[in-house]
């Protein structure tokens, strides 16, 4: 048995991209690690979530835990950085803010987990983070380095497919979904270009994850912070949710021309 270890930005952002591997790779009886850069500190939340003067930061902190044993996972550590915001916020000036951290130093803590699990394969972010949010680019800056220094065999950097996503949003879209979703939809359809995710054709690596996607919903169900009971994601029909989030796709670093797989190698 191999160990994965599936870095992230902030608590919620695990369930949502790599929360079926996750879950495969646990049930299959691979060690699964996940390290968090940030506990979140400047996600949105709606009024009334939070308990009096409870500190969003311990609210993640405690979903993120929930979240992790429903997938399974047997090991969750935090690199210590804050939450930078979204890109163009004061919070990206922080100088604890991970954006602002050192590459090399926020590598080498990452490196030190890697060595530690003799990690068979590190999932990260795409070079734009997905959709350009500083802390996901940080995270594929961070997690590349962090894979030389520890000498990681096999790098995955999570993605959306941008030509699937759009099928996706309008096949959606055709079905008269609920308002909240068809904003959702239009908004990323209107901002898909270079912004979001990457063309079909750079992606190596896509997992069916089926199996696991209730599980993935459950997960994200823990994150209710973020994902309030009455949002999409939560109410959407399973076929829609399926049509979203029953696959992950990802880039393997290095992989030759030609590269098509249909699950992470661990092994």
């Amino acid at each position: 048995m191999a160990t994965l270890v599936c870095f992230h930005a902030h608590p919620d952002d695990e369930a949502i991209a790599t929360g079926g591997v996750m879950a495969q790779a646990a049930a299959d009886g691979h060690r699964v690690v996940l390290v968090v850069a940030t506990r979140g500190e400047e996600g949105e939340v709606a009024p009334g979530v939070l308990g009096p003067g409870e500190p969003l930061e311990e609210r993640r902190t405690a979903e993120l835990s929930a979240a992790a044993a429903i997938l399974g996972l047997h090991r969750v550590e935090f690199l210590g950085y804050r939450d930078s915001g979204m890109m163009g916020t004061p919070t990206n000036d922080d100088p604890a803010s991970f954006w602002q951290a050192d590459v090399d130093e926020a590598a080498g803590r990452l490196a030190a987990i890697l060595g530690e699990e003799g990690a068979a394969a590190l999932t990260t972010y795409d070079d734009n983070g997905v959709y350009g949010h500083p802390d996901h680019v940080q995270v594929h800056r961070v997690g590349v380095r962090a894979a030389e220094l520890a000498r990681t065999p096999r790098v995955y950097e999570a993605t959306l497919d941008r030509d699937q996503m759009r099928t996706g949003l309008e096949e959606v879209l055709r079905t008269r979904p609920a308002p909240e979703l068809v904003e959702m939809a239009e908004g990323m359809l209107a901002n898909d270009g270079p912004h979001m995710g990457v063309a079909g054709g750079r992606i190596t690596t896509r997992v069916d994850v089926t199996r696991w996607v209730d599980v993935k919903r459950s997960a994200l169900r823990a994150h209710a912070s973020q994902v309030p009971p009455d949002s999409w994601f939560l109410r959407a029909p399973p076929d829609q949710f399926l049509r979203m989030f029953g696959t992950e796709s990802f880039i393997l670093r290095g992989a030759p021309p030609g590269t098509s797989e249909d699950r992470l190698g661990l092994g």
